[in-house]
């Protein structure tokens, strides 16, 4: 069996791509940083990517035959706060597993995000102009940038905003929406920022096709662009949900560290044509 490495297996995309590529014939070794948890059939490492030392040993130790690296420093909010510490992990260490990547030229998927982009000219393709309005978006675009100099067979990959089950050490932005619900307390969501969700299932199932098919940029979005409360009513629909308590509100109503796009819808017509199929959002969330 061919060997992937995982890294970032304790994070919300991280464990829902072990799980899907378990069933896809490889052996899957796993790393995290700080959330220890054991998954079925998953070899488990910790390491601390951001040591280069650390991370050459992993390489030596595993051979791994490809590698997807899902890691990230990914609140937007704390990169703005800390962007020193966000830095080494979203860029130097994204950029030194390339470079172990193109030493023994091994496929790579490296996860960048739909907020390299400003919001300005939706919906975006993937040779659209980056402008990142925070400096997580920044971060990402000079991986993006720097990774491709580096070693230019990397399948990089646009996630969009993603959602799905609980995993054991990380939450999707849907559990704190229902809990509020179930709680009676009033849920306010933005009616003007538009982004296109998918699950976090078929984000892996994408991570892994354009880890076979891809060499540079690929958008994983979804099929439907919606705003967090279109997304909100159908949960609520199909939950069961007090729908009551769900308010719309607008970006500016709220105060946040990181500045925020309004419209990072992406096309990824380009990803569908070599076989990537998102559900809609209502089938992804009757399947949870």
């Amino acid at each position: 069996m061919k060997k992937l490495l995982i890294t970032g297996a304790s994070g919300f995309l991280g464990w829902h791509l072990c799980q899907v590529a378990k069933t896809e014939k490889w052996e899957i070794y796993g790393t995290y940083a700080t959330h220890f948890l054991e998954i079925p059939d998953v070899k488990i490492l910790q390491v601390d990517l951001t040591d280069f030392q650390k991370l050459k040993e992993i390489f030596h130790q595993i051979k791994p035959d490809a590698v997807i690296h899902t890691a990230a420093q990914s609140q937007p909010n704390y990169c703005q706060l800390h962007p020193q510490s966000s830095y080494t992990i979203n860029v130097t260490a994204s950029c030194n597993i390339a470079g172990l990547c193109a030493d023994h030229n091994l496929p790579l998927a490296f996860t960048s995000t739909d907020l390299v982009f400003d919001g300005l000219k939706p919906p975006y393709k993937e040779t659209d102009p980056v402008s990142p309005v925070n400096i997580y978006g920044e971060q990402k675009a000079q991986a993006e940038t720097e990774i491709l100099q580096l070693y230019p067979q990397t399948a990089i990959c646009r996630m969009p905003l993603m959602f799905g089950k609980e995993t054991p050490t990380a939450k999707s932005f849907i559990q704190g929406f229902i809990q509020t619900l179930k709680d009676g307390k009033e849920l306010n969501l933005f009616r003007d920022e538009f982004r296109t969700p998918v699950s976090a299932t078929i984000a892996a199932k994408g991570l892994l096709l354009a880890l076979e098919k891809v060499n540079g940029i690929i958008h994983l979005g979804g099929k439907e662009r919606m705003s967090r409360y279109d997304f909100g009513k159908i949960l609520v629909e199909v939950m069961q949900l007090p729908s009551d308590k769900l308010k719309s509100c607008l970006q500016d109503d709220v105060k946040m560290s990181a500045p925020r796009p309004k419209d990072v819808s992406l096309d990824s017509e380009k990803a569908f044509s070599l076989g990537y199929q998102p559900l809609s959002v209502r089938e992804e969330l009757e399947r949870l």
